[in-house]
């Protein structure tokens, strides 16, 4: 009667281990395969009959050997299971995605699960290596990602320049700022303006105003290095922060900027459209009150170069 049982039992399991939406492989330990479910047929093309006794390795060439052999020696050797998820190694089989709502990796997200199984002598003899498809939560997680980060990035950048918004570059000034009354550091700031937008706005309208903007905006970009920060003041000004940036290296930068501008010509319908900018400049060699006081320097250095005439770069000086 027991030996039914056992029997019916081992029936039971076969048919479970067949059927299961999860791959089942089981590997002696010369990684020849003695398992290998339904789930695994389907997904690799392989028959059981084709796969069993084959090299793991030969089967999946893909399979990292060495950092695979680790992994189960473990195992065999501390006899408890070890796992792996999508978000530190995407997939141990490269499987093709067929799931077309979420097709937009070409492959199977995975997890997988390796346990020991031992003989009838208590010896681990095998290891079952147990593969989940995760495509539909690693897709969503991404997605959620990739769409938190959009949200971000739009938070804090101008729409029109795609330069940080004020917003974004004061927090950046103000974290720079602590820096420099901790470690000493100094930092500069580029304020500028278009000269003469409105005449341009009522000249050639709102449209090539946006143009000139958006040109100018691109033109710092070109110009900054990866360290610094750009950004859109409010209509037509603009500021670059200088980290670890002296006066002398502040005020190459904006006279190359002023440089560019003024070679610089905005093609708008039929109509060519030159113009100037007016910089001002200041950093932190002089003492300060607070991050904000460099702004007020940048901006009152900037006034003085539109009442000097426009078109030029003044240094703050006290």
């Amino acid at each position: 009667m027991s030996d039914s049982i056992e029997l019916s039992e081992m029936h039971w399991l076969l048919a479970i281990v067949q059927n299961i939406d999860v791959g089942v492989v089981v590997l002696d330990r010369e990684y020849r395969v003695d398992v290998w479910n339904t789930f695994m047929e389907n997904r690799s093309g392989r028959l059981p009959e084709e796969a069993r006794k084959k090299s793991f390795f030969e089967l999946f060439p893909e399979v990292d050997e060495k950092w695979f052999r680790r992994k189960v020696e473990n195992v065999a050797t501390l006899g408890t299971p070890s796992f792996t998820i999508w978000e530190q190694r995407p997939y141990l089989l490269r499987f093709k995605n067929y799931q077309p709502i979420t097709g937009l990796e070409d492959f199977m997200y995975q997890n997988t699960t390796l346990f020991p199984l031992k003989g009838l002598d208590g010896r681990i003899q095998q290891i079952c290596l147990i593969i989940y498809d995760v495509t539909d939560v690693a897709t969503n997680r991404r997605q959620l990602q990739a769409a938190n980060r959009e949200l971000q990035r739009l938070s804090s950048t101008d729409r029109l320049t795609g330069l940080f918004n004020r917003g974004h570059w004061e927090e950046m000034l103000r974290q720079d700022y602590a820096r420099h009354r901790r470690y000493g550091t100094n930092t500069a700031l580029i304020m500028f303006d278009i000269d003469h937008f409105k005449k341009i706005n009522d000249t050639y309208g709102h449209q090539a105003g946006d143009s000139v903007i958006q040109q100018t905006a691109d033109i710092i970009r070109q110009a900054m290095r990866d360290s610094d920060i750009a950004g859109r003041y409010g209509g037509e000004e603009f500021v670059v922060l200088l980290p670890d940036t002296d006066q002398q290296g502040a005020m190459t930068l904006a006279e190359r900027l002023r440089q560019t501008v003024e070679a610089h010509e905005v093609r708008h319908e039929a109509h060519s459209i030159r113009f100037t900018i007016s910089l001002g400049v200041a950093d932190l060699s002089l003492p300060t009150n607070g991050y904000a006081q460099l702004i007020e320097w940048a901006d009152s250095a900037l006034y003085a170069s539109k009442s000097g005439g426009r078109n030029q770069v003044t240094l703050y000086r006290h």
